[in-house]
């Protein structure tokens, strides 16, 4: 039975892999299906409540979504208030970064790119817009070829940009039968395993659960505390780039690296001095050591149980595989194939070659 028990585990491992190189060979097709998916896994707790207060389900989802709507639209209105009145402001200011930038620009440099004098980088730019305006015109006609060959040559392209506009489609019905999708998974497994995948299938979703939603939640509060933070040290595009780094936090470690890049050029080119570039390294150092020891202990816990070390390599085995779409699903992955890996384990130290017997 305990062989039994270790097979089948190894089928599904086997099948996992399956599905994860069917998403890498067809990825064009199946991406915005997958994505519908995750956010049906997003929203399913959401719905769940109100099918239990008596609200039919497609009810229940039309009321989801209007208010991820309101919320969603409330939080770019006032994002884009927010870039719009910083954006303003660098604008004003661009002249004086441009003038700076040049400054610590060293000579030979200047020399190599032709650009020794401020006559020189005008001269330069004037040639570049005039050649963008020669070349606007080809750049136009050799993209409408390319569309109109795409369009022509493979009814793919069609059903990839056809994909991404219905994904609201799909998360729409992937959410109405979630309950009947599990029900019949679950039908297929015989029935002296069921009890076994029952509990291995619970303990996947807790995990991903914690990640995908505590890793979301993370995100956003990063954003907040990395914007409050390079505003009030002075950094123009506060905003612009606490976000973007909160947003890229989805790859861990990815938004903290291209925020302290970003922020620390922006001080430089502002303030001219050591003093505000190492501010925001600091602030950037002490934000993340917060979300280490305190904000992901707490909202995303230990489900995961994943060591460092581990993220790091994962993320860099995916990138390396699949690129920026690898990272974004190393850790959940490794997460799902540490759970499977535990009760490999578990069945080999029950099997009778581990005992001798």
């Amino acid at each position: 039975m305990k062989n039994k028990d270790s097979y089948l585990l190894v089928v599904a491992g086997l099948a996992a892999v399956c599905a994860v190189l069917s998403l890498y060979y067809l990825g064009s097709v199946l991406l915005p299906l997958f994505i519908a998916f995750i956010l049906a896994f997003l929203c399913d707790p959401l719905v769940a409540p109100l099918k239990r207060r008596g609200v039919s389900r497609p009810l229940a989802i039309a009321v989801v979504f209007l208010l991820i709507f309101i919320l969603v639209g409330g939080a770019a209105a006032l994002f884009v208030s927010s870039i719009t009145e910083e954006f303003r402001s660098v604008r004003i200011n661009l002249p004086a970064y441009a003038g700076r930038l040049y400054e610590i620009i060293p000579l030979r440099l200047k020399e190599y790119l032709d650009i020794e004098t401020p006559d020189k980088v005008y001269r330069h730019i004037d040639q570049g817009l005039a050649q963008m305006r020669g070349a606007s015109l080809e750049i136009a006609r050799e993209s409408f070829a390319f569309v109109k060959k795409a369009f022509a040559s493979t009814l793919a392209f069609v059903l990839t940009v056809l994909g991404y506009f219905i994904i609201p489609i799909y998360l729409y019905y992937f959410l109405k039968d979630l309950p009947k999708l599990r029900g019949s998974v679950l039908d297929l497994v015989p029935a002296r395993y069921r009890e076994r995948v029952t509990v291995a299938a619970g303990e996947i979703h807790e995990v991903l659960s914690a990640f995908v939603r505590g890793q979301l939640a993370v995100c956003a509060i990063l954003a907040v505390l990395y914007s409050a933070g390079l505003y009030l040290i002075g950094i123009d595009l506060a905003v612009v780039i606490g976000t973007l780094a909160g947003i890229a936090f989805i790859i861990p470690y990815l938004g903290t690296v291209l925020g302290i890049v970003l922020s620390m050029i922006m001080a430089a080119l502002k303030f001219q001095d050591l003093l505000h570039p190492l501010l925001c390294l600091g602030w950037f150092a002490i934000v993340q050591g917060v979300e280490g020891a305190v904000i992901t202990p707490r909202i995303v816990g230990e489900k995961v149980g994943l060591h460092p070390l581990v993220v790091i390599v994962a993320l860099l085995i995916g990138g390396q595989l699949f690129g920026i779409f690898g990272m974004l699903l190393a850790v959940p992955v490794t997460a799902v194939l540490n759970v499977f890996s535990r009760y490999l384990l578990d069945a080999y130290r029950n099997s009778a070659y581990f005992k001798g017997v």
